[in-house]
């Protein structure tokens, strides 16, 4: 790879613009909501840009890439789908959670369910499940949601960061990754949530910059979008047999696709928390639906690169994740380097510094404040929740060399992911909408959720990953009402305590809004035009 000094240059403005804005941007913390939730202050624009940043990672640039070799643009309704799901949230989702001021799941059950327990700022997913159910499902939640961070989501953050470090230049895998845990780990147990979402506002700008130069340069190199389509337009068919290993049709547009970006949109920490907060309800919803829209566009930098990079090297590939680190390494010219490589450090930290601050979000309110030391100050919840960012990272940083023995990264995340997916949202889907579902109910299916999704997949070795979300879902949902159904009725209905500091609303819950309704049919719209075109 050609190496200029501007492209020198260019990597030290990053690293030290990052560094400073973190550090800016962290300071003050005085209370936790400051430090968890950015003083609950956050405007749509960063809202809808951080979660897009904190989205999309090398897991994407590397792994989606990868899958965009195997199976083609497929693979795009991970993301054009979720443009849609987004859509669902912002109109049913997060009402409901951001008018309660929570900042955790559970303690959104532990507000509809055991009003006596309130702390009624909710920090956590987990903590909504308290306050909708009971202290049980908040713990069962956050032990997931703990164990998927730290050994399925940042460990393939940081592997495939290090492999796209090791591929471009040369480095070892090890010091690739512990070079990225370090500098992600430092602003981030500094300045909190904070820091993240403002250091996500440059990161995100720089990974759809660097995406699309990416894209366009190797068009040019292929020879444009005509050959493209010449030489692997049998790769550009978003609806798959119905027994297709990976995508079937049927699971992406009814099954276990809506499972999977109902519980990462919806009930994910790491997700949710940038919209819990929010200054007001609609920046919250207006924050979502515009990263609806830039959602419509990542195929276009991701997925068309790794399609491009199996026409240019075909043969060359040792490893289909391999594919976009290839294609920045043959082919940007020296003064471009530096750009591409900030924006691929960019996605790396803007996802990595995300599910850090969440995760010792989870560890510190759900764990640690809840049953450790309840009574704990703020200045000591701010001190846990550094202490656990590092030491969650950590052991993260020693599990990621070990991703190396499975085929693909991104088939990794889906396929761990999907262990605990159905049975969490199976949860957060009946406590929002179905008033009967009861606490006894929500803790059998969280507690039933691995032994069930695990037995599928030795049932039904043979299918798509996305079908045994489905029947794992149908299954798990079949327990929730079952349960809830069996018990009996509670001789006194009693209604959800109000918040203690209710959230400024812009306008009340149930109100049309004609600007959002036009945006939320916009995205369908698009979204629907894009199968079209890509039948």
């Amino acid at each position: 790879m050609e190496w200029s000094p501007l492209d020198t240059a260019a990597i030290v403005a990053y690293f030290l613009g990052i560094a400073v804005i973190g550090l800016v941007a962290g300071r003050r913390e005085r209370v936790a909501a400051d430090y968890f939730l950015a003083g609950r202050a956050l405007p749509w624009w960063l809202i809808g840009v951080s979660l897009i940043a904190s989205n999309i990672s090398t897991e994407h640039f590397v792994g989606m890439a990868g899958s965009g070799v195997d199976f083609g643009l497929a693979i795009a309704s991970y993301e054009w789908m979720a443009a849609i799901t987004l859509v669902v949230v912002a109109r049913w989702f997060l009402p409901k959670l951001l008018a309660l001021r929570i900042t955790t799941m559970p303690e959104y059950l532990e507000r509809r369910f055991l009003p006596k327990l309130l702390a009624l700022r909710i920090t956590t997913m987990p903590e909504y499940l308290e306050r909708r159910f009971d202290t049980r499902a908040r713990s069962w939640l956050a032990v997931y949601m703990l164990l998927a961070y730290v050994f399925v989501a940042m460990a393939t953050v940081l592997y495939s960061g290090g492999l796209a470090l090791k591929t471009i230049f040369g480095w070892p895998l090890a010091g690739g990754i512990a070079l990225l845990a370090a500098f992600a780990g430092g602003y981030t147990a500094y300045g909190g949530l904070k820091a993240v979402v403002w250091t996500d506002l440059v990161q995100g700008i720089l990974l759809l910059l660097g995406g699309a130069i990416t894209t366009l340069l190797g068009l040019r190199a292929l020879g444009g979008w005509d050959v493209l389509m010449a030489q692997a337009g049998d790769k550009f068919h978003m609806v798959l047999p119905l027994d297709h290993p990976e995508l079937p049709w049927f699971a992406v547009f009814f099954g276990g696709l809506w499972i999977a970006n109902l519980f990462y949109w919806g009930c994910n920490q790491f997700i949710t928390q940038r919209t819990l907060a929010a200054r007001t309800i609609n920046q919250g919803r207006y924050g979502a639906v515009f990263a609806a829209y830039i959602k419509l566009t990542i195929p276009f930098i991701v997925v068309i690169p790794g399609i491009v990079a199996s026409v240019l090297y075909r043969g060359e590939l040792a490893r289909s994740d391999m594919a976009y680190p290839m294609l920045v390494e043959r082919l940007l010219p020296a003064g471009l380097t530096g750009l591409v490589f900030a924006a691929l450090i960019s996605a790396i930290m803007s996802s990595l510094d995300s599910m850090l601050n969440s995760a010792a979000t989870i560890f510190t309110v759900d764990v640690y404040g809840r049953h450790l030391r309840p009574q704990s100050s703020e200045r000591r919840l701010i001190a846990v929740g550094r202490t656990s960012t590092v030491v969650l990272l950590l052991v993260a940083a020693a599990w990621a060399p070990f991703l190396g023995r499975f085929e693909r990264v991104f088939s990794y995340i889906q396929e761990f992911w999907g262990l605990i997916t159905p049975g969490v949202a199976v949860v957060f889907l009946g406590g929002l909408f179905w008033r009967r579902a009861t606490a006894q109910a929500a803790v059998w299916v969280l507690a039933a959720t691995l032994p069930v999704t695990i037995g599928v997949k030795l049932v039904l070795p043979d299918a798509a990953f996305l079908d045994q979300m489905w029947i794992a879902g149908l299954a798990l949902t079949a327990l929730l009402v079952w349960r809830s159904v069996s018990a009996p009725a509670p001789a006194v209905s009693t209604p959800p305590a109000p918040a203690a500091d209710p959230i400024p609303v812009g306008a009340t819950i149930g109100q049309r809004d004609l600007l959002f309704d036009i945006l939320c049919l916009g995205v369908l719209v698009c979204t629907a035009m894009l199968y079209i075109v890509f039948f």
